[in-house]
């Protein structure tokens, strides 16, 4: 039987605990090339409504370790202005609701594993990264966190990060004010540490250890000019990069890894997050269709890169000084994520008896493809 695995099970068994090992797994693959995978792709498609587009994502990647997944997702993306912030919005049929799956397989069969809804996964599988670079980025008694945005994203990062540092304080700003007194309750509770609501963004900056933008925002939300010596730097959204002043300012840069290049064409190797395709491509585009014109960034700051390969074959040691300000990144191996986080929870639901039961011949056939 193939499972379907709802975002209510992945809750229950999905720790992030779990999420850091089973990343730090693959990405340990991907050095050994054990791991493989390639960079999301994305095409947009305009609608017949010229302030939105249609845009479909896919990332993919497996192991030797037995799973291979697929993670896609079908969107509408459009953007919108609140409080003067700019944010990209996206949802499938109506606001509201997503879709988001990931399709995982055995590599030793071939066998239609489980579908899982991607919401809860996802969520983890971003804060893992945050967690890891904090990990071998931040200094080991970094215990304040400064924080812009108060969803899905923050929550997970706070799991993330109280789990590989002894987090003492959160201050944190979101732009609607009920959204980051309730986040900071829920915090506080949660974690039984100190929380300061903020009323200023910049009031984030003052004592604090690790800086983490987690926003939807369709620009850069930080401010470089407010970073203290020492500080280690997370960015999730604001169009992908930190600001022109926060990247003046980082002394050491880690890139958590890159996608392999094609073995049929070894040249085409390409350090872009996202790869994007589009219909009518002169187009205005949003949300990451606004980067369609350039890069999916790519490597950010070429001088000052260290990947987590680097630290595992002991090239790098990571941080040298207590003064450098650091700042961490996935790079373009999300592929690399969803199978390893997707196997973790395909074991444990199956253990627990979680999920729904799809007959695995609903998805073969007899006509060789």
């Amino acid at each position: 039987m193939t499972l379907f695995i709802n975002n209510d099970d992945v809750a229950k068994v999905l720790t992030m605990e779990d999420t850091i090992a089973a990343l730090e797994a693959s990405y340990a693959g991907l050095a050994t090339k054990e791991t493989v995978c390639r960079p999301r792709i994305d095409i947009r498609i305009p609608t017949s409504d010229p302030a939105k587009n249609y845009q479909f994502g896919s990332m993919e990647g497996g192991s030797t370790a037995g799973y291979f997944a697929v993670r896609m997702k079908s969107d509408i993306v459009y953007e919108s202005e609140y409080n003067g912030v700019r944010t990209q919005e996206k949802y499938c049929t109506k606001p509201g609701l997503y879709c988001g799956l990931v399709f995982l397989t055995s590599i030793e069969t071939g066998e239609p594993l489980a579908l899982i809804n991607d919401g809860i996964l996802q969520h983890m599988r971003v804060g893992g990264d945050g967690g890891i670079g904090t990990k071998y980025m931040a200094r080991a008694d970094a215990s304040v966190v400064g924080m812009l945005g108060s969803g899905g994203m923050a929550h997970s990062h706070m799991q993330s990060l109280t789990a590989v540092r002894n987090i003492k304080r959160l201050q944190i700003f979101s732009p609607t004010k009920a959204n980051r007194e309730r986040f900071g309750h829920e915090v506080a509770e949660e974690f039984g540490i100190e929380v300061k609501v903020c009323e200023r963004p910049e009031e984030i900056y003052e004592g604090a250890d690790i800086v983490a933008a987690l926003t939807d925002s369709a620009v850069p939300v930080l401010d470089g000019t407010r970073l203290a010596k020492g500080t280690h730097v997370i960015n999730i959204g604001g169009s992908g990069v930190p600001d022109d002043e926060t990247l003046r300012r980082v002394d050491l840069y880690l890139r958590l890894g890159d996608s392999p290049a094609p073995t049929s064409n070894p040249g085409l190797l390409i350090d872009d997050e996202h790869i994007g395709w589009e219909a009518r491509p002169a187009a205005p585009k949003h949300g990451d269709g606004r980067k369609s014109r350039g890069r999916g960034h790519g490597v950010l700051l070429p001088e000052k890169r260290i990947s987590l390969a680097d630290i595992f074959a002991g090239r790098s040691k990571g941080r040298t000084s207590p003064d450098q300000i650091t700042y961490s990144e996935r790079g373009n191996i999300q592929g690399a994520q969803f199978f390893a986080v997707a196997g973790k929870v395909y074991e444990k639901a199956k253990a627990a008896g979680l999920g729904r039961e799809i007959p695995t011949e609903w998805f073969l056939q007899t006509i060789r493809n």
